[in-house]
């Protein structure tokens, strides 16, 4: 094989094919995310570890819409045969990128430079395009996307029916990376949102003073129509481009007022929080092979209630679906996981506290962020000075409500 190449090369390990699924792992990954970004900059070629596999076994039975090629190990490039693959060979042949991480970005940023109307492609990178982008070595949460969930899933695929029993712990640590609370760049502003749509939720749900609570012995449901979560609603928004409205609903006072470490956490939605990422993309053919293979044996999906949600929620991004189809990958659906009553009445009486409190400071209109209170605690004294043109007045009347310090009230 030429050492120059007039186009890059992404070379990907072949060992086999189980299901609907194409290992190693990092190949399905791979080649799925070259289906969601409908990327085909690249000459693909697999690299068989049974040399008796040929041309036309690929073709009829692992893509139908990539042009794949199959080379033996002897015939790669001399700046791949000492890397790890997946790895892509440069146009002058002298230069490649190896691992998966690498490669995976390494992809989308192409993707975006030929087609930059590609945004959804671009944004896998995350916020300022950092994810995955510190190599495994140095961080835990790219070790585990990059390399300890895929061994995992492909060790439960190859354990005896015995020794599957057991769930991988390091996709228990998953679930409970899942169940963590989420830390974004505007954390403070969302959940504030939060916050009030807690309480506007808990408000609604509230029976009124004085109603009976049940009906000829059966109890009411007191909310028909749950709010949707913030965190839903505010990465999806972001998905489907959609335009957010110009009026900007003040928070109200008591919000305002509330510290920081008060605040709710936020919820994973995604892998990474709030937002679908490469993180989501990596996961995904191996969290598929994973259920697959616990459903076909009869075990009891609901021991993993995050991951399974968040499996769920991935089908519903735009193009997911599309790539799978692609990939040959026949996505479950699971059964919705329900959450006990128990955790609902808790969650309910959590908030009926901060509704009295609310309620007794309902005569509060308008007032500062408790910024002034910050800087004193730490020691900070501000100066105040006398307004230059005290005789100025503003008509409230004729601006918005939504400036007004009376909040329009």
């Amino acid at each position: 094989m030429k050492e120059s190449v007039a186009e890059e090369h992404l070379y990907l390990d072949f060992s086999h094919q189980y299901q609907d699924g194409i290992f190693p792992l990092h190949t399905s990954i791979s080649l799925f995310l070259l289906s969601y970004c409908d990327c085909k900059l690249f000459k693909v070629f697999l690299v068989p570890t049974n040399e008796d596999v040929d041309d036309q076994f690929v073709t009829r039975n692992l893509l139908c819409d990539l042009e794949v090629h199959l080379v033996s190990r002897c015939q790669l490039p001399v700046v791949v045969q000492s890397c790890t693959l997946p790895a892509v060979v440069m146009k002058d042949g002298k230069f490649c990128r190896a691992g998966l991480s690498v490669v995976l970005r390494h992809i989308i940023q192409k993707t975006y430079e030929a087609d930059p109307s590609k945004t959804n492609v671009v944004e896998l990178l995350g916020f300022k395009k950092t994810c995955l982008k510190a190599c495994a070595e140095v961080s835990q949460w790219t070790r585990l996307c990059e390399i300890s969930i895929p061994l995992a899933v492909e060790g439960f695929l190859k354990a005896s029916p015995e020794h599957c029993q057991t769930i991988p712990p390091d996709i228990l640590l998953l679930e409970r990376k899942l169940g963590e609370p989420v830390r974004v760049h505007n954390d403070d502003k969302i959940r504030r949102q939060k916050l009030q749509q807690q309480k506007a939720g808990a408000k609604s749900a509230m029976p009124a003073f004085g109603e009976e609570a049940t009906e000829e012995g059966k109890p009411v449901k007191m909310q028909e129509h749950p709010l949707p979560s913030l965190e839903l609603s505010i990465a999806f928004s972001k998905l489907l481009v959609q335009e957010r409205s110009d009026v900007v609903n003040r928070e109200a006072s008591h919000i305002r007022r509330t510290k920081t470490s008060d605040l709710p956490p936020l919820d994973h939605i995604f892998a990474e929080g709030l937002y679908f990422t490469l993180a989501d993309v990596v996961l995904l053919p191996c969290i598929h092979q994973f259920l697959a293979s616990s459903k076909k044996q009869g075990k009891n999906l609901l021991n993993l209630p995050l991951i399974s949600s968040w499996y769920q929620r991935v089908q519903e991004v735009p193009g997911v679906k599309r790539a799978a189809g692609k990939c040959n990958m026949e996505l479950l659906q699971l059964p919705e996981s329900m959450s006990a009553p128990e955790e609902q009445l808790q969650n309910l009486s959590s908030v009926s506290g901060e509704l009295e409190e609310e309620n007794q400071d309902s005569h509060f209109i308008g007032g500062p962020r408790p910024t002034m209170t910050k800087l004193m605690e730490n020691g900070i004294k501000a100066k105040f000075s006398p307004h230059p043109c005290p005789n100025w007045t503003i008509d409230w009347s004729n601006l918005p409500s939504a400036v007004s310090p009376g909040e329009g009230k």
